[in-house]
């Protein structure tokens, strides 16, 4: 088992862009099960995030829905307080629909812990997968998504090894054409000294 995790471990960060040391990876055991995880985004060196913002379709009515479709974190330089002009946005895989909601900021220090917040599967329904996600910040405050309510919040991650999160990845579904679309199913954060 160890060996296998060794293995998921360094595979996850011979995919990550931006190459830094990677002292932890957050996972929750409530993503969905659809898609293909992208590419793992990394802050530049010395940045940590310190806030989000998402990529939310609004509910269709009739139509086929998705909910949270991306998510984007706002990096900071290690001493600088948020929000901050001197910022950078990284982001993994997106879905196809939706519009970007404005950011998100610790009110103070940077994200070190996250919850998701999914639908479970409809079997004949319509089916969403992740609708929200809340970070907890090293300062202590809660920040939460602007994302829908389809669902329910699972358990907390671990809380960062190291001085906070510093890089995403996503599992997103692609377009299923006439089938049910869910878009982003579940989410990876890495953590940097």
């Amino acid at each position: 088992m160890r060996q296998l995790i060794y293995i998921s471990v360094t595979l996850l960060l011979a995919s990550a862009k931006g190459q830094r040391a990677i002292k932890s990876i957050l996972t929750v055991p409530n993503g969905a099960r659809w898609g293909d995880w992208g590419e793992a985004e990394m802050c530049p060196t010395n940045y940590y995030a310190a806030g989000f913002s998402l990529k939310v379709e609004g509910p269709i009515g009739d139509g086929d829905d998705t909910a949270l479709n991306g998510i984007r974190l706002f990096c900071i330089n290690k001493g600088a307080s948020a929000p901050n002009p001197d910022f950078a946005v990284v982001k993994s895989d997106t879905g196809s629909w939706g519009t970007w909601t404005d950011p998100k900021w610790c009110k103070a220090g940077r994200l070190m812990s996250f919850q998701l917040f999914v639908e479970p599967p409809q079997g004949n329904g319509d089916d969403t997968a992740a609708n929200n996600i809340m970070f907890l910040c090293s300062g202590g405050d809660e920040v939460v998504g602007s994302g829908l309510a389809w669902g329910s919040w699972g358990g907390w991650s671990k809380c960062c090894t190291g001085t906070g999160i510093c890089g995403i990845q996503t599992k997103v579904e692609r377009p299923q054409g006439s089938g049910d679309d869910t878009a982003l199913n579940d989410v990876r954060f890495l953590c940097c000294d």
